[in-house]
């Protein structure tokens, strides 16, 4: 994420040996899981019910993989000589699950500000990238790819334009080898329509309208902005005549007012949605919802506009006094009845994104197909993300990001017993199973005396 020149030295200086103390305090100094390396030879997973998400389910069937590409799959596919064959009889094979909103790489405690870089100074930062942030030794990191999610859509947050979300894989060296594509939206906070009456509001409600109309006009400008920066960048390209300044800002913007990319509106509230709804159609870019509290209530227009919505999170309480206990529960089943598309994403809070099959099974829980939900967390998210082309499901050509596990991967007592992202086979030990392995041997002591 860009930090500015004027204090990052000084900045770095000042507070790298505490944070160093106090990481070493902690224990996050560690090197963590080694990356895996590159596949360099076949693998056929044999024997196991494979899961496609996209083609149904195949019984005592092999999926082929080399390159880190899936090349067959099904239950007479011819194995190559040199393949290494592992056998998974009794096992499930499903794709990777995906997270489609998280913060994972760039928090690392959240009580610790100087492992968070989350957010930046300023409201309009569009040219903020959240992939060049990600932390790849982030103990984050293993711990929820070893519950079976191996991508996720990872955010900046904070301001009007918050900067672009990037998709990535929970493995590799480095923050470029672990993208898998960026950008894949631009973050964007509508302000609330409401005034908040709430004990803990500190502003009056004449401050509180000050501060939504300055929002919006932060945010129409910095559009208006770019446009006319573009559209004179690109007249000058074609004349041959530079006259205008790279503005790094309006740079970034191109792809949204190109409608390559979405803007990904954080909004919950109907008023908010409704509102968000109209300035994207004013705006004339593309919108996927975030968070969508209430999205269930603006379902016509959402299906009429084909507008997706990422869910999140599911493990909450109501928002409203007078609401049912399970209103966040159903919210997907509704949208799924309405016909609107959506995904199912964690909580935003990287130490907790290993749970985003659970949200999942909540849903289902709840009245949402069993196979909708399971969609939710791999095909879905991988369709709004743009990146369905190489991940979500297991099909021959897309991307070998597979997990093997012994039950139902969104059932709590299921174990995932191997996972490969783009045919690397990778490590299911993290933080969490070192401290089980050292806490297993303190009682196996107390016990043998």
């Amino acid at each position: 994420m860009r930090i500015p020149t004027f204090i990052s030295i000084g900045l770095l200086s000042a507070v790298l040996p505490s944070v160093l103390l106090l990481s070493a305090r902690l224990g996050i100094a560690e090197a963590g899981e080694v990356p895996a390396k590159p596949q360099d030879h076949p693998i056929a997973l044999t024997g196991g019910t494979v899961h496609t998400v996209s083609r149904g389910e195949f019984k005592n069937a092999t999926v082929i993989f080399d390159k880190g590409k899936i090349t067959a799959i099904g239950a007479d596919v011819e194995i190559p000589p040199a393949a290494e064959k592992i056998d998974v009889r009794g096992k499930h094979i499903y794709p990777g699950m995906i997270d489609a909103r998280s913060d994972i790489g760039l928090i690392e405690i959240e009580a610790v500000r100087a492992t968070r870089d989350v957010s930046e100074t300023g409201s309009i930062n569009p040219d903020v990238r959240a992939e060049v942030a990600v932390n790849p030794e982030s103990e984050v990191i293993p711990v929820t790819r070893a519950n079976g999610v191996t991508i996720a859509a990872t955010m900046p947050s904070g301001g009007t334009i918050s900067g672009s979300a990037a998709a990535i894989e929970l493995e590799g060296w480095t923050w470029d080898e672990m993208t898998l594509k960026a950008p894949v939206g631009l973050l964007v906070n509508w302000p609330s329509m409401r005034i908040n009456k709430a004990w803990w509001e500190q502003r009056s409600e004449e401050e509180q309208k000050k501060a939504r109309e300055k929002s919006l006009a932060e945010l129409r400008n910095a559009f208006r902005d770019a446009r006319a920066y573009l559209q004179a960048k690109r007249s000058e390209s074609r004349q041959n005549i530079p006259h205008h300044k790279t503005d790094s800002r309006w740079e970034a913007m191109a792809p949204v007012l190109d409608r390559t990319i979405p803007v990904m509106m954080e909004a919950g509230d109907l008023e908010q949605i409704e509102a968000a709804v109209a300035w994207a159609e004013q705006e004339n870019v593309k919108l996927v919802i975030i968070g969508g509290y209430d999205s269930w209530r603006a379902a016509n227009m959402l299906k009429e506009k084909g507008i997706p919505v990422i869910v999140n999170p599911i493990h909450r309480t109501p928002e409203r006094r007078w609401e049912s206990y399970d209103e966040p529960f159903t919210l997907p089943k509704k949208l799924y009845d309405a016909g609107v598309r959506f995904c199912i994403a964690g909580e935003a809070g990287a130490s907790n994104e290993r749970n985003v099959p659970y949200h999942a099974a909540t849903a289902a829980a709840y009245g949402l197909p069993k196979d909708e939900a399971l969609k939710s967390v791999t095909l879905y998210p991988a369709e709004i993300l743009g990146i369905a082309d190489r991940v979500g499901s297991l099909d021959a050509g897309k991307d070998a990001t597979i997990i093997v596990t012994d039950g139902d991967p969104l059932e709590i007592m299921t174990h995932v017993e191997m996972e490969f992202i783009r045919g690397k086979k990778i490590s299911l030990d993290s933080r969490h199973t070192h401290l089980y392995e050292k806490y297993k041997e303190r009682y196996r002591r107390l016990n043998s005396h």
